[in-house]
């Protein structure tokens, strides 16, 4: 300190950017600014938890033992990995919520499930919506909007038996429901 008269025979790092550059202070005023200086002043938890594991091994690539050195696993800290069964964090809501949400949809029918996939259409639809859908994919998939390309014939050739299989189901649905 500058009005202090005692002899500076201590030092203390300037800043945690220059470890190796000092300030140099008598035992008393030493004592008084390690006592407020924080190296990690400023650091998130995630990133104070990175900077303790690289650490550990002298900032020097490591990783766990059965794993290869050419493809070593995520080396930063992931505070998204962070085991929580209890939902302490409150991490899990969103997704307990998203759960109930999709319970509470109905599921499209077992038969109906890979042709609605095929088709890029969710559980419930209406045979408005999958014709609408169906005249987009013949039109993208025809073999003469592609040149005469086989691939997108035998796609298109899939398109329509889901879309046939679609529409049986809708409109023989509307039929009982009418009866």
């Amino acid at each position: 300190m500058p009005d202090c008269d005692k002899p500076a025979g201590y030092r203390a790092p300037r800043s945690r950017d220059t470890l190796n550059q000092y300030f140099w202070f008598c035992l008393e005023h030493v004592r008084e600014y390690n006592a407020r200086w924080d190296y990690y002043k400023g650091m998130s938890p995630g990133q104070i938890e990175a900077h303790l594991r690289a650490d550990i091994a002298w900032d020097r690539p490591s990783w766990a033992f059965g794993q290869s050195a050419a493809r070593p696993k995520q080396s930063t800290f992931n505070e998204e990995e962070i085991l929580d069964p209890l939902d302490i964090l409150g991490r899990n809501r969103r997704a307990r919520a998203e759960q109930k949400r999709k319970a509470a949809m109905p599921r499209a029918p077992e038969p109906l499930r890979e042709s609605l996939a095929t088709l890029g259409l969710d559980w419930p639809v209406t045979l408005d919506v999958a014709k609408a859908r169906y005249r987009d994919l013949a039109r993208k998939h025809h073999p003469d909007t592609n040149n005469g390309d086989r691939r997108a014939e035998e796609r298109l050739k899939v398109i329509n038996v889901a879309f046939t299989i679609v529409r049986t189901h809708l409109t023989s649905e509307g039929l009982e429901k009418a009866g």
